[in-house]
């Protein structure tokens, strides 16, 4: 009799497990964690962007009622600078190198001059959070107010203030990837060139839940433990007490309980959890500190901010014989965690898209501002080299007078899935492009669009689309290959699967869930592969004291990375589990397979073992193979053989008005290819909250600081304009399906499409809109109402 089949849970929309507890208040995030005996941080910060610390008065704070310490930079005594995680020198023999990085310190609390708004210089702990805010104001610092630089174009310029002495001309690095010779000889014989200047704003990421720590100290054990918003705990126990503290890695514990949001915000390590943990440590009572939003948008590391000179050189039949870039990328004070990779390996190494381009040239320049540090966001560094070529890409077909879509399947890379090798270092494990831009096409008519265009501007209205052919890196690997280009970290992942004598099954993953949906995936991802229902599959993360070894959460790796790690463990239960059932059916292991929830003899399903005797038989181990260890609970460790690349091609429809310069958004339609895909309402989720994302750059979203004074006049959700749901259209969606060859799950990533794809889908319309006013080029982002009309003024008075 053959077995009952069990229904494949890989590909089905099951509702998030974890939702309820969300939507109904009973998320526990950090701000919720309880602490007998627990005191409040309140952080003393620069007022001004660039100044020297004469004097700092703390007597008046210290007789507050209710503070219990007030420490400053000097107190400090033993602590390191926070590091930088990734490397870009000669004498490491990072590749690209033009000019090394400057390493240049960055102290918890700085003791000698604060470099942009926000800089922390005291903390005050009290034993109330009202106490520790009042008693703030009370330190007085005596100030040397210094010239400051907040412009991407101005912190190289020779009259600019000097931030580091380390760092001369305020220069961080300068790096380059491709041929120049090459490149410039493409130009040199090139018929038609074109050339944009291009700016990709500064961001700041707003996370739901602002950053938050709870230190608590065991004088008892000398143990430490840290709740703290992380994407990546294990890493930052390891940055925190290797490098900056110097305790024991085994006598910490950090635990990412529920996490409120991240888009790379929280990967970092940061001021605020150093001093509360070295603090709980002096005082042997708890320290908690939870942000502001103002605190927030002034220390959350920020993303973006690139000025970038772009040229195209093409054929007069639309081949892209060469592509120039030379990027100023502006990491603000300090060095953030992960900020050199930003700009270089993860932005240069995309600049390939998915055209085959004659050659490459890619010079980026690294400079300190007065500003926030930057670092990675939703993307990073992917949307930023998506957003130079696509822009780049229709200027040129506007250029030759071809049609967009046109151009782009002009010169797409032919489908291959076994490897594309590129001119920026990188290899694409599989790809099929045209297919997906022809089913974007299909989703609407494009002809019948351009006819009802010409008719609209033949009334006066302003009807605009634009298009994105965008690719994205995801689940960065090797770890020996990244270590090469200056990580200082591996990039694998860990994936712990433990089968319970009942036949229920604990997953425990070093990927972190901060939105993604790891608790139904991963359940998911399980649960079908060994044939039981998801109710019976749990999911734990975010505790260093409980999961093995990880790397958290970024860069869309979770599905592809951790996901395979787990695979691998359900690999090892079911060997494992072969013997056993093979013990107790008096048949060879090589004979048993598992189907369907049981362990059967090839050829005789009704000869088998249910998954839970197996299990149970693991655990009371009296009929068991001679010499197996009891017990059944494997771990595995996977480091990828390559990146991901996902791609897909996204179109935005709007229409401008002539009046105002306000964009309104008609249509927006997406095709990814993200490989398979576990759960598709997950997915279209990500690729949702991504769309909205690129959007709110394109249109809204943009961090601006006062040139004189140094000061983040969009320090508030007053000023930074988030989009609100009813700013958005409904999105059309569809998808490809490309399998990576690069994991037996055949799974890209999905987290970052929609933002890599939609903020140039966005502007390249609002052009196309503008075209018969003769505007053919938007240096600056967000196009919001008044610029738009500003340009539109512009635009006819030189006409």
């Amino acid at each position: 009799m053959a077995t009952a089949s069990v229904e494949r849970l890989i590909g089905k929309s099951i509702k998030r497990r974890e939702d309820p507890r969300f939507i109904t208040g009973r998320g526990s995030y950090v701000d919720d964690i309880k602490l007998p005996g627990a005191t409040w941080a309140a952080f003393v910060r620069s007022p001004h962007a660039h100044a020297r610390i004469r004097s700092i008065d703390t007597a008046a704070a210290r007789k507050h009622p209710g503070v219990v310490a007030v420490y400053t930079g000097q107190d400090m005594t033993g602590v390191n600078s926070l590091p930088c995680g990734w490397d870009l020198r000669k004498e490491k023999n990072i590749p690209g190198v033009v000019q090394d990085l400057a390493m240049v310190p960055h102290m918890p609390l700085t003791a000698d001059v604060a470099r942009h708004v926000g800089d922390p210089v005291a903390v005050v702990i009290a034993d109330s959070q009202a106490a520790a805010a009042d008693a703030a104001e009370k330190v007085k610092v005596d100030w040397e107010v210094l010239t400051a630089v907040t412009s991407t174009e101005r912190a190289a310029a020779g009259d600019a203030p000097q931030l580091h002495a380390g760092a001369p001309g305020n220069v961080a690095f300068r790096w380059e990837i491709g041929d120049g010779v090459a490149t410039d000889a493409a130009f040199k014989s090139a018929p038609v060139t074109v050339k944009r200047r291009i700016v990709n704003q500064r961001l700041v990421a707003n996370a739901m839940e602002p950053r938050a720590c709870a230190a608590r100290f065991d004088p008892a054990t000398g143990e430490l433990t840290l709740w703290v918003t992380s994407q990546n705990p294990h890493v930052h126990r390891l940055l925190m007490c290797a490098f900056v503290l110097g305790i024991p890695e085994h006598k910490v514990r950090v635990i990412s309980p529920d996490v409120g949001g991240g888009f790379g915000s929280k990967i970092f390590l940061y001021n605020e959890e150093v001093v509360c943990s070295w603090a709980s440590r002096q005082l042997q009572r708890p320290v908690r500190w939870t942000a502001t939003r103002r605190e927030a948008y002034l220390t959350d590391a920020h993303g973006r901010d690139h000025v970038t000179d772009a040229e195209i050189a093409l054929s007069r039949e639309g081949k892209i014989l060469g592509l120039r870039v030379k990027t100023t990328a502006n990491l603000g004070a300090y060095l953030s965690t992960f900020a050199p990779a930003v700009p270089t390996f993860l932005y240069g190494t995309l600049l390939n898209g998915v055209y085959a381009i004659g050659a490459i040239h890619c010079q980026v320049t690294g400079v300190f501002s007065n500003t926030t540090a930057v670092d990675a966001y939703r993307g990073a560094g992917r949307p930023e080299a998506c957003y130079v070529l696509e822009r780049i890409v229709e200027a040129g077909a506007r250029a030759l007078g071809m049609d967009v879509a046109e151009l782009r399947k002009r010169n797409f890379i032919p489908k291959f899935a076994d490897g594309f090798q590129t001119l920026v270092a990188v290899a694409y494990d599989s790809g099929d492009y045209g297919v997906a831009l022809d089913k974007l096409l299909g989703m609407f008519d494009y002809k019948g669009f351009r006819a009802e265009q010409a008719a609209a501007r033949q009334q006066g209205r302003l009807l605009g689309i634009g298009f994105s052919t965008y690719i994205e890196a995801c689940s960065i690997a090797p770890s020996k290959v990244v270590g090469a280009l200056g990580a200082g970290a591996g990039l694998y992942e860990s994936g712990k699967v433990r089968v319970h004598p009942t036949g229920m099954v604990t997953v425990y993953t070093g990927s972190h869930s901060h939105g993604q949906g790891h608790e139904t995936t991963f359940a998911q991802l399980v649960a079908d592969e060994l044939g039981l229902p998801v109710e019976q599959v749990e999911v734990v993360h975010g505790d260093t004291g409980a999961i093995p070894f990880g790397m958290g959460t970024y860069g869309s790796r979770s599905a592809s990375v951790g996901g395979t790690a787990l695979h691998m463990s359900v690999g090892k239960i079911k060997e494992k589990g072969k013997k056993i059932a093979a013990h107790l059916l008096e048949a060879s292991p090589s004979d048993i397979e598992y189907v369907n929830g049981q362990f059967q003899v090839k050829g005789f399903p009704s000869k088998a073992v249910p998954f839970g005797a197996v299990s149970l038989t693991a655990y009371v181990p009296h009929n068991y193979p001679e010499g197996l260890e009891p017990g059944l609970e494997e771990t595995s460790f996977y480091d990828p053989s390559n990146f991901c690349f996902p791609f897909g091609a996204h179109a935005c429809v709007v229409e401008v008005d002539r009046e105002t310069g306000q964009v309104k958004i008609l249509k927006y339609l997406a095709v990814d290819d993200v490989g398979n895909v576990i759960n598709p309402m997950i997915v279209d989720g990500m690729v949702h909250g991504g769309i909205a994302q690129g959007v709110g750059q394109a249109l809204w979203e943009g961090a601006v600081y006062d040139d004189a004074s140094g000061q983040l006049v969009t320090g508030s959700l007053m000023d930074y304009a988030v989009p609100k749901a009813d700013m958005l259209p409904m999105y059309e969606t569809e998808r490809t399906v490309t399998p990576t060859p690069v994991n037996p799950l055949g799974v890209k990533g999905a987290g970052e499409t929609g933002t890599i794809a939609a903020t140039p889908a966005v502007v390249n319309a609002v052009v196309d809109a503008l075209a018969p006013l003769g505007v053919d080029h938007i240096e600056t982002m967000p196009l919001t109402a008044e610029r738009v009309w500003t340009i539109m003024q512009t635009a006819k008075a030189a006409t």
